[in-house]
C-alpha cells in the first residue's frame, strides 16, 4: 500500500512464466498489458493462465491495432537504404513488396486520403518524405533524410486524416478472445472519435461484457475529439510514442498535462505510456531524464504508468518495474508534504458520489482520518474518490472479483474482495476484520466510510466517519472491554 500509481507492464507469450510474474508483481506490477499485434490466441491463453495463476488481483488489458498504416514486407526481407533527395513512389498495395524506388502500404487508398506537401513519417519518424505530387493512385516523393527502412514499418502523416475503418478483422476476433477469456480492458489503438469506442462498446454488448474500454490517444484527430472520446470510454492512454510523431514534440508534456487534468475531472483513470524507462531496456539503470519524466507523470496525478519493452523482452525487466516503484513512491512522498491544495481537485458536481467523495478526502486535513473505506459493487465510489487524489489509501470492498482488477487502474485504491453478507453493516464489519487481518488497519484509526445504505444500483448514499473500534464493537468476536472513545482514537491517528 506504500504506492498510489499503479503500473501497467507489457507482457510477451515468451517470457510469461508465473515465477516472472511474481516478481513483476512484488515489485509493483498492477495491470498486465498484451499487445494483440504479436499474439495469437494460444499466446493470449498462455498469458492469461499464468497471470490468474499469480494473482486474481491483477488486471488484464489487450490492445487492438485499430486504423494502423504500415509498410510491407521488403524485396527479399533486407533493409533499404535511403538517401535525402530519393525519389520515390509510395502506393497502397498491402500484398505488394517494397523495393528501392517503390514503397508499398498496407491502406489500398492511401493516394485518396493524402495531398500535395504532407509529410509521410515512417518508422516513428526515422524516414521523412515530403509528397511532391498524386497521379491516380501513386503518390510521388521526396526523401527529406538519410536511413534505412525494414519491413512492416509504421506510418505517420501528420494532418491527414485516414479514412480506415477503426477496427480490422484481426482486432474483431481478438475481441471476441478477449471476451471469451474475460480479461479486463481492452485498448483500442489510434482513437480519432467517439465513434471509434461505440464500435467496441456495441461488440461488448452484444455479448454481455463487463470489459472496459482504454482509448489511446496517438494522433491529432484523437486530442481534436477529445472531450467526446473521453466521455465514451472507460479511460485514457496517453501514447506518447506516435503522438510524438503526430503533433510537435515539444507539444507533448502541455497536451500530457491537459489530458491528465481533463481524466481527473471526469473521474476515469488515465495511464501515462512509452519510453518512460527506455534505456533500461538494454541497461541496468535509468536516465535521469526518465526518472524526471516519471516524476513528473506522478506530479500530474497520473493513475497509472506503462511500461512496453521495458518489460516485454528487455534485458532488465524486474529491476525496470522495480525502479518505477520506487520513483513513484518518492515523488508521492513530495505530494503528501505539499500544502493541501482543493485547487487540483475536480469542480464539484451536483452529485451525491462526488460531494461525498470530496468530503471523505478532506476529513484526512480537518479531522485526521487515515483511510477510506468503501463497498463497491461497479468501482465507481472508488473512483470518485481516486479522482480526488487524496493523501489516505483507500480501501474498496469488492462485490465481485472483476471489480478488484478494473480498480487495478485507480490511483490510491487498494481493493479486495469480500463474499456478499445479509446486510450493507454485516458486509462492513466483515471487511473492517478482513483489512485489520492483512495488517492495512488498525482498530485506533479514524476512517471515513463511504456506503450506499439501499443496495445493488442505487448508488452511495452517506459518509460515515468514526474510529475502527467502535464499528466493531457490535461484532461479537471484536467486543471491546475497555472501547476508546473516537476522540481518543482521533488523538492517535
Amino acid at each position: 500500500m506504500n504506492k498510489f500509481t499503479k503500473i501497467v507492464a507489457t507482457i510477451s507469450d515468451k517470457r510469461c512464466d508465473k515465477d516472472f510474474i511474481q516478481r513483476l508483481f512484488e515489485n509493483g506490477l498492477n495491470v498486465v498489458r498484451m499487445n494483440s499485434a504479436h499474439l495469437n490466441r494460444e499466446g493470449f491463453e498462455k498469458i492469461i493462465g499464468n497471470v490468474r495463476a499469480v494473482s486474481d488481483r491483477i488486471g488484464i488489458l489487450m490492445d487492438t491495432k485499430g486504423p494502423e498504416v504500415r509498410t510491407t514486407t521488403n524485396e527479399g526481407d533486407a533493409n533499404i537504404d535511403i538517401n535525402e533527395g530519393d525519389k520515390v513512389k509510395v502506393i497502397g498495395a498491402p500484398e505488394g513488396v517494397t523495393t528501392s524506388d517503390t514503397i508499398c502500404l498496407s491502406y489500398p487508398r492511401i493516394a485518396d486520403d493524402v495531398k500535395v506537401g504532407a509529410h509521410l513519417l515512417i518508422d516513428d519518424g526515422e524516414l521523412d518524405f515530403l509528397i511532391d505530387s498524386i497521379e491516380d493512385d501513386v503518390i510521388y516523393c521526396t526523401a527529406m533524410n538519410n536511413g534505412s527502412l525494414g519491413s512492416r514499418k509504421s506510418v505517420n502523416i501528420p494532418g491527414v486524416s485516414i479514412k480506415l475503418p477503426s477496427l480490422t478483422q484481426r482486432d474483431i476476433v481478438n475481441i471476441h478472445t478477449a471476451i471469451d477469456l474475460d480479461i479486463d480492458f481492452i485498448a483500442h489503438s489510434f482513437v480519432r472519435s467517439k465513434q471509434d469506442v461505440l464500435d467496441i462498446q456495441a461488440i461488448l454488448d452484444s455479448r454481455g461484457s463487463h470489459i472496459k474500454i482504454i482509448a489511446k490517444i496517438e494522433n491529432q484527430e484523437g486530442i481534436d475529439n477529445f472531450d467526446e472520446i473521453l466521455d465514451a470510454a472507460y479511460g485514457i492512454m496517453i501514447a506518447r510514442g506516435d503522438l510524438g510523431i503526430e503533433v510537435p514534440a515539444e507539444s507533448i508534456p502541455g497536451i500530457q498535462n491537459d489530458l491528465i487534468n481533463k481524466c481527473i475531472a471526469a473521474h476515469k483513470p488515465v495511464i501515462v505510456a512509452t519510453q518512460m524507462l527506455h534505456s533500461m531496456i538494454t541497461g541496468p539503470r535509468p536516465t535521469r531524464a526518465e526518472v524526471s519524466d516519471i516524476a513528473n507523470a506522478v506530479y500530474q496525478r497520473t493513475d497509472a504508468l506503462m511500461l512496453s519493452g521495458e518489460t516485454a523482452y528487455g534485458k532488465y525487466p524486474v529491476e525496470a518495474i522495480a525502479t518505477m516503484s520506487r520513483i513513484a513512491i518518492e515523488a508521492e512522498k513530495t505530494l503528501r508534504k505539499m500544502p493541501h491544495d482543493d485547487s487540483r481537485h475536480p469542480k464539484m458536481e451536483n452529485d451525491v458520489t462526488s460531494f461525498l467523495a470530496h468530503q471523505a478526502v478532506d476529513s484526512a486535513e480537518v479531522v485526521g482520518t487515515r483511510a477510506i473505506i468503501t463497498d463497491s459493487y461497479t468501482g465507481r465510489t472508488a473512483r470518485y474518490i481516486a479522482s480526488f487524489r487524496g493523501k489516505n489509501p483507500t480501501l474498496a470492498l469488492c462485490y465481485y472479483q472483476h471489480v478488484i482488477r478494473l480498480l487495478a487502474l485507480s490511483y490510491g485504491v487498494f481493493p479486495i474482495y469480500l463474499k456478499r453478507s445479509a446486510t450493507s453493516r454485516e458486509f462492513l464489519y466483515s471487511g473492517l476484520k478482513q483489512l485489520i487481518n492483512l495488517g492495512l488497519l488498525d482498530k485506533e484509526y479514524l476512517i471515513a466510510y463511504i456506503g450506499g445504505a439501499y443496495g445493488e444500483g442505487k448508488g452511495t448514499s452517506f459518509l460515515e466517519i468514526n474510529c475502527v473500534g467502535s464499528i466493531l464493537a457490535n461484532y461479537d468476536e471484536y467486543l471491546l472491554p475497555n472501547l476508546e472513545s473516537t476522540e481518543q482514537c482521533k488523538s492517535k491517528s
